[in-house]
C-alpha cells in the first residue's frame, strides 16, 4: 500500500471510529445503556483493518478511540494504557487473521461458534455465581446469541467469508482480556472515570465480558456485508 494512501485510511477510519462512537455514546444512534459505554462502532476498524489491511485498522482504531475517549472522559492516562492497545490490538489482530488465513474453510466458522459460546457459558456461570442479575445476564445472551445467529447466517447459509468470523471473534476477545485485565489495574493506581477505584478481581471477568457480548453482533453483522461490497469497488491496495 502506498504510504499517502495508508495515512488517508487510517485518518478516515480514525475519523469514523470516534464520530459514530461518540454519537453513540450520546444516545444519538443507538440506545445508551446504564452508565457503562455501549460501543457498537467496532465494526468500522474491523472493516478497514480486512479492506486496507490490519496496520490501518489497529492505528486507525487506536487514534479513533483516544481522540473519542478524551472528548468523553478526558483521561489520557486511561486511554494510552488501556483503551489505545486494547484497541490497537483488536483491530490488528481483525486484519492480519483474515489476510494471513489462506483455506476460506468452514472449520472457521465453527471455530468461531465456539468462541462464542464458549462466551455464552461464561455468562451464564457468571450469573450462577451471582456477579450478574439475570436481567444483565440475558442482555448479554442476547448479543452473543445474535453473532452465533450471524455467523451461521454469513457463514454457513451465505457462504461469505468463513475465515471473517473466526478473525472478528479471536480479535474482539484479544482486546477485551486486555481491557479487563487493563481497567482493573488502573484502578488499584488511579481513579477511574465516574470516582471508582480499587475494583475488585471479577472486575476483570466482567469487563471482558461486558466488552465482547456488546460489540461482537456489531463486528459480525454489519462488517461481513461492507467488506464483500467492498472489496468489489475497492482497488486491492493493500496487496504487494
Amino acid at each position: 500500500m502506498k504510504r499517502s494512501w495508508e495515512v488517508a485510511t487510517v485518518a478516515l477510519c480514525a475519523s469514523l471510529y470516534a464520530v459514530v462512537g461518540y454519537a453513540s455514546y450520546l444516545g444519538i444512534l443507538t440506545p445508551v445503556i446504564g452508565v457503562v459505554r455501549f460501543w457498537p462502532s467496532v465494526f468500522i476498524p474491523a472493516i478497514f483493518a480486512i479492506l486496507f489491511g490490519p496496520k490501518v485498522g489497529g492505528l486507525g482504531g487506536a487514534i479513533g478511540i483516544f481522540i473519542s475517549d478524551m472528548v468523553i472522559h478526558g483521561n489520557a492516562l486511561l486511554s494510552l494504557t488501556v483503551g489505545v492497545p486494547a484497541n490497537f490490538a483488536c483491530f490488528y489482530t481483525v486484519g492480519w487473521l483474515a489476510k494471513n488465513i489462506k483455506k476460506d474453510s468452514k472449520l472457521w466458522i465453527v471455530l468461531a461458534i465456539v468462541e462464542e459460546g464458549t462466551l455464552a457459558l461464561l455468562v451464564y456461570v457468571v450469573m450462577r455465581a451471582g456477579l450478574l442479575s439475570p436481567t444483565v445476564a440475558m442482555a448479554y445472551m442476547i448479543g452473543v446469541g445474535s453473532a452465533i445467529l450471524f455467523t451461521i447466517l454469513y457463514g454457513f447459509v451465505w457462504s461469505r467469508k468463513p475465515a471473517l468470523m473466526f478473525a472478528y471473534n479471536t480479535g474482539l476477545l484479544i482486546g477485551a482480556i486486555i481491557i479487563g485485565i487493563g481497567v482493573y489495574a488502573f484502578s488499584q493506581l488511579f481513579i477511574l472515570p465516574g470516582g471508582l477505584q480499587r475494583l475488585s478481581v471479577e472486575a476483570i471477568l466482567l469487563w471482558a465480558i461486558w466488552t465482547y457480548s456488546t460489540e461482537i453482533p456489531f463486528m459480525v453483522g454489519i462488517a461481513t456485508p461492507v467488506i464483500v461490497i467492498g472489496e468489489k469497488v475497492i482497488p486491492k491496495v493493500n496487496k504487494k
